[in-house]
């Protein structure tokens, strides 16, 4: 996967990465490619936290893959900083490919670059498969996660 880029994502990314975040049985409940304006607002958002990274993989100019990585200072842990992915996408015609495993190795040496002690991630329940990807990146099922819809 020598043509592989994994950069910064541009406004430009927003549908392929709103398509791939929609292409999943959960995605499809909760996301809605066909309007816009909420992900272009995100995305400013995002673009303007220095602690934020959106990134896409491309290969031929395509969008295949992202991931968003967050950057967070915290008191906890000796005042040590940790990062958070989410996000996480491969294209359907990329799946099982090595993609995600390049995404979650770019990733972690991201989170090294920042000086980063722990890297975590949340992924829904019913996701046994990508529960057993992280498991075989060396990730721990160590918490129980809990969320609040707001």
């Amino acid at each position: 996967m020598s043509d592989l880029e994994i950069r910064p994502a541009t406004a430009d990314d927003i549908p392929a990465i709103v398509a791939m975040l929609a292409d999943d049985p959960l995605g499809a409940r909760r996301e809605s490619p066909d309007d816009p304006a909420p992900y272009r607002a995100a995305f400013e958002r995002i673009a303007r936290d220095p602690g934020q990274r959106l990134v896409v993989a491309v290969r031929d100019g395509r969008v295949i893959g992202t991931l968003q990585l967050t950057v967070v200072p915290g008191l906890s842990r000796r005042g040590a900083t940790r990062s958070i992915i989410e996000g996480v996408r491969v294209h359907a015609d990329e799946r099982g490919s090595g993609l995600g495993t390049q995404l979650i190795q770019w990733a972690i040496d991201e989170s090294r670059r920042e000086g980063c002690v722990l890297v975590q991630l949340t992924s829904d329940a019913t996701r046994t498969d990508a529960h057993r990807f992280y498991e075989r990146l060396g990730f721990e099922a160590s918490h129980v996660g809990f969320k609040l819809a707001l």
